[in-house]
């Protein structure tokens, strides 16, 4: 049995094809590390200062309620990275053993424009960042330059990502933890702890938000669990996920939370971070500008292995190479620079909101995937299925999952509160949006009435390809 070559556990070599056991490597802590690192960055911690600006709750109460929030989407997270290791493919591959070869297009397409839009939000925000610790760089400079380094370790691919979050794990972690120090060892606001107050409607949004946080990860997050070997099992990945995904999120949430109390209400989220962690603030700048590049490389990742699952489903014998990925990353990279270096002063708080509002898709497509995966096929999937042509066993169409999902999308739009579309009932709870959870409730009882009441696809073996 061969081994990887040396430049190939440098330098990844598989796209979205199978990874085999013998190119198995790696332990459940890298999942730890991955998510941890991964969330302790600015647009956390600056969502987190909306717990007490924005829905008004005090300290003990927000922080109840992000507790809450990202302890319940972490379930949905963890439980979509714990298939990586049983399947050892990409998530949106997965995707067509519950919607069938073609039936999965419609999510590849979102999740990929999703990517984009994360990309393109972070290598401007990554070009600010630059701009505001060194004023000699030009701004349009400053995102080309976000945007570089952020591809680099894109198209060195799954290794690299890891190993920079395993560092990024205790010099992050450190760096929020002294933080917290700074801010508490100072005079507190005589309102700190009284700033704010409980209120219902504030309670539910800061809990809706942080479980919608979670969630949004779930497209993807097998994408960095599929080479660790299978023998490792389902829970070990879980909790290193759960953990991992949940701690970091609280924490920076919370930092967020407690900077805007320790300075004059009204003050901006990160200017709060600056002044509250006194001369601490500059160095924190500098690390949250270098984990917005390395996180803003699984966006570019996530995009390259959903454009190449998209192609691959009409060209079911094209196997990519590196030299693939790394065109489409390049591509990818000049239309994003393009539309980075041409956004308006409010782009990333615009094109957040399209990209947030794209979630309505992500909730029935995580119910789907979850619902089929642990209830239905109990972990058992075909995989040579998923590269044949016709589809294999689960065909080019699935329609209880067509059927299933569109349902779980139009059940949302009543409820929805977005900034592309508000429904009707969208104030039933004031500043939250909960349409996730009637998407939810009415997605996962319908696919699964629909696969197991009509003719289920009938779960194949998992092949074992030791090319």
């Amino acid at each position: 049995m061969s081994q990887p070559s040396s430049q190939h556990q440098f330098v990844e070599n598989h796209t979205v094809d199978h990874v085999p056991p013998s190119e198995r490597h790696g332990k459940a802590r890298d999942l730890f590390t991955l998510w941890f690192s991964t969330n302790i960055a600015p647009l956390p911690i600056v969502t987190g200062a909306m717990v007490i600006q924005v829905f008004h709750l005090n300290l003990m109460w927000g922080l109840v309620a992000i507790v809450m929030g990202h302890l319940l989407g972490g379930i949905v997270i963890a439980l979509a990275s714990a298939q990586g290791p049983q399947l050892g493919i990409p998530q949106m591959v997965q995707s067509r053993g519950q919607f069938g070869r073609y039936g999965a297009l419609l999510i590849v397409f979102f999740t990929a424009l999703i990517y984009v839009g994360f990309f393109i939000s972070n290598i401007v925000l990554a070009g600010k960042s630059i701009h505001g610790i060194a004023p000699s760089v030009p701004m349009p400079s400053a995102i080309v330059i976000g945007a570089l380094s952020a591809t680099a370790i894109g198209v060195i691919g799954y290794r690299f990502i890891h190993s920079l979050n395993r560092i990024g794990t205790w010099v992050m972690g450190s760096a929020l933890l002294a933080g917290f120090i700074m801010m508490f060892a100072q005079d507190l606001p005589a309102d700190f702890y009284s700033r704010g107050a409980f209120n219902l409607s504030g309670f539910i949004a800061t809990v809706s938000l942080g479980t919608i946080w979670q969630i949004s990860f779930s497209p993807y997050t097998s994408d960095y669990s599929r080479y660790l070997p299978k023998e490792i099992g389902i829970a070990k990945p879980f909790w290193a996920t759960y953990f991992g995904a949940t701690l970091g999120t609280i924490l920076c949430f919370s930092f967020g939370a407690v900077a805007v109390l320790c300075v004059p209400e009204g003050t901006d989220a990160m200017e709060a971070v600056k002044q509250a962690t006194g001369w601490l603030g500059p160095i924190l700048m500098v690390l949250f500008l270098l984990n917005i590049v390395s996180h803003n490389a699984l966006n570019l990742y996530g995009a390259v292995l959903s454009i190449v699952t998209a192609i691959q489903t009409f060209a079911a014998q094209w196997t990519p190479s590196v030299r693939v990925r790394v065109v489409l990353a390049s591509l990818i990279l000049l239309g994003c620079a393009l539309v980075a270096l041409n956004a308006s002063a409010g782009f990333i708080g615009q094109f957040i909101g399209l990209i947030l509002a794209l979630l309505l898709v992500l909730v029935p497509w995580a119910s789907i995937n979850l619902v089929d995966f642990y209830l239905i096929k109990k972990g058992v999937y075909d995989i040579a299925s998923f590269f044949r042509a016709d589809g294999g066993i689960y065909g080019r169409f699935n329609h209880h999952a067509i059927v299933a999902y569109v349902c779980g999308i139009l059940v949302q739009l009543p409820f929805a509160n977005t900034a592309l579309y508000v429904g009707p009932y969208s104030n039933l709870v004031e500043g939250a949006d909960l349409s996730w959870l009637f998407g939810l409730l009415v997605t996962v009882p319908l696919y699964y009435c629909l696969a197991t009441r009509g003719q289920p696809v009938k779960a194949g073996r998992v092949v074992r390809v030791n090319e």
